[in-house]
């Protein structure tokens, strides 16, 4: 189980957020946190964070680089007050042996991305942000991350009468190549991950969700140097499952990675719940499962507490219950696979696709005229039920059995 169920914490939802919202201020009690930007409080905080994974028993983590340490006066300022704190947590991974999933770039809380960061109408700050993502690779680098995360959080527009979109996305694409020649210049070997989102808090963002973003890296030559990273709130948001965006990503060998929560359906804001719907689970798990198992991704918990659950040990007890969820999927998920009604039931579906027609049919060697006269032969189509209720039904009976696999 260990090796499919690569549990990683987020620093910013479970450090840096105060559980604050729209209509009421933070209530997350912090006794490590003496509320300053100063770097001992930020290395006491890495201290806990730390503490709190080891106890955990969790083995991974991710970052932004703001979270991790406070912005100076300068980016040489910046990038030298976040060194002090690389030098902190890299002996505290070595002391724990907890390991960097993924880090990234925090590019979109400053008021210079107010309008975007590498769609920016500003090239001051499409600069700044290639400053920050080439600090951020380094430290990736240097904290043996085995992946980089590209979050777009403001790459969109709020009203195209103020936006040349064309031109945007061409900026954004740029700044794609840009980056990945740096990591690979730097010697990082790791995945560059994008992870998708439809909108919030803009009107609409370019890495919608997973078609959208594949047909983004096709279109500017970009596919093959990234892959992505799926949330299931990001799914919701985009008006699809999870099963769907998965099932896409794979489906193009492009999954690198899972921001594992769950959203509240109704609700077009990130909720980022953690995920404790075995359903849910079970079906991330079968997709995991799969495509053969997870390379250099994870499941990380980017996911925060409610608001009313503000104690330090409701940490533990969110963190609990999404890895006990994602335990139980695995094991669904592997009851599911060796029962193989399921994967027997598709292989019959499509069965006349195996016969030498159908063969012939899909690796173009029947022109569509040629379709056209053998169309003219039938006298009605083939068909058989779909039994979708029956299937449903199977896969509640598998995933309420206890024990098995």
């Amino acid at each position: 189980m260990q090796d499919h169920l690569r549990f990683a914490a987020c620093y910013w939802h479970t450090m840096r957020n105060g559980l604050s919202d729209p209509f009421g201020s933070a209530t997350a009690q912090t006794p490590w946190d003496d509320g300053s930007q100063s770097i001992e409080n930020a290395k006491n905080r890495a201290d806990a964070f730390f503490e709190f994974m080891e106890k955990c028993q969790i083995g991974y983590w991710c970052f932004h680089d703001r979270d991790l340490a406070p912005e100076g006066n300068s980016i040489a300022d910046s990038e030298k007050i976040l060194d002090s704190l690389v030098t902190h947590v890299s002996a505290l991974q070595q002391r724990t042996g907890v390991k960097l999933l993924w880090g990234t770039a925090n590019l979109f809380s400053h008021p210079r991305y107010m309008h975007g960061a590498a769609t920016s109408p500003s090239v001051d700050s499409f600069l700044c942000a290639a400053a920050q993502v080439r600090k951020a690779l380094e430290v990736t680098l240097t904290l043996g991350g085995s992946s980089y995360v590209f979050w777009g959080g403001r790459e969109g527009y709020t009203t195209l009468l103020n936006t040349d979109l064309a031109r945007e996305r061409e900026h954004l694409a740029r700044f794609l190549h840009l980056a990945a020649d740096y990591a690979r210049h730097i010697g990082f070997t790791g995945a560059l991950l994008i992870e998708p989102k439809p909108h919030e808090p803009t009107t609409h963002q370019y890495d919608s969700n997973a078609e959208a973003t594949l047909n983004f890296l096709r279109e500017f030559n970009l596919f093959g140097k990234f892959k992505l990273n799926i949330e299931t709130n990001h799914a919701t948001l985009a008006g699809h499952s999870m099963e769907h965006e998965l099932s896409v990503a794979i489906a193009a060998h492009s999954l690198g990675s899972i921001d594992a929560n769950m959203g509240t359906p109704g609700l077009g804001w990130d909720t980022d719940r953690f995920p404790t719907d075995l359903y849910l689970t079970t079906h991330v798990m079968l997709a995991v499962l799969g495509m053969g198992g997870f390379q250099a991704g994870g499941l990380n918990f980017d996911a925060k507490r409610r608001r009313e659950s503000f104690e330090p040990i409701d940490l533990f007890h969110s963190h609990i219950a999404g890895m006990d969820a994602f335990a139980f999927g695995l094991k669904a998920a592997a009851r599911i696979r060796a029962d193989g009604r399921f994967a027997r039931f598709i292989q019959d579906r499509y069965a006349s696709w195996s016969t030498p027609l159908g063969i012939e049919v899909a690796s173009g060697k029947r022109s569509l005229s040629e379709c056209a006269e053998l169309a003219s032969q039938i006298s009605q189509p083939s068909l058989v039920s779909g039994r979708q209720e029956m299937l449903e039904a199977i896969l509640n009976e598998i995933i309420l059995q206890r024990g098995g696999a």
